[in-house]
């Protein structure tokens, strides 16, 4: 059964920095590309970044590159956002995802739970 856990999220103030953790389980993990996505409150599924499946590449939307980091462990079968100089509009219920960007936001997309991050003041 394929699993996708993330963890890390919590309130942050403006300005502030979290590392989300994603730990994958039921598949080959260092053979996919890997994603994380994001739901603000009333808005719909937003793509974030997404990493090759060596983690030589990265890509990222525009208005979190610069601030964001996407890196992967393959020996351990854990995908990290690195979230800094967090924005208020950041706020969202963040989710990690099998594949790249289109996979990320498919109706059959694989994703996890989420973990919620909150930028306010």
């Amino acid at each position: 059964e394929v699993q996708l856990v993330e963890s890390g999220g919590g309130w942050v103030q403006p300005g502030g920095s979290l590392r989300l953790t994603c730990v994958a389980s039921g598949f080959t993990f260092s053979s996919n590309h890997m994603s994380w996505v994001r739901q603000a409150p009333g808005k719909g599924l937003e793509w974030v970044s997404t990493i090759n499946w060596g983690g030589s590449r990265t890509y990222y939307t525009d208005s979190v590159k610069g601030r964001f980091t996407i890196s992967r462990d393959n020996a351990k079968n854990t995908l990290y956002l690195q979230l800094n100089s967090l924005k208020t509009e950041d706020t969202a219920m963040y989710y990690c995802a099998k594949g790249g960007v289109d996979d990320a936001l498919s109706r059959s997309a694989v994703r996890g739970q989420g973990t919620q991050v909150t930028v306010s003041s």
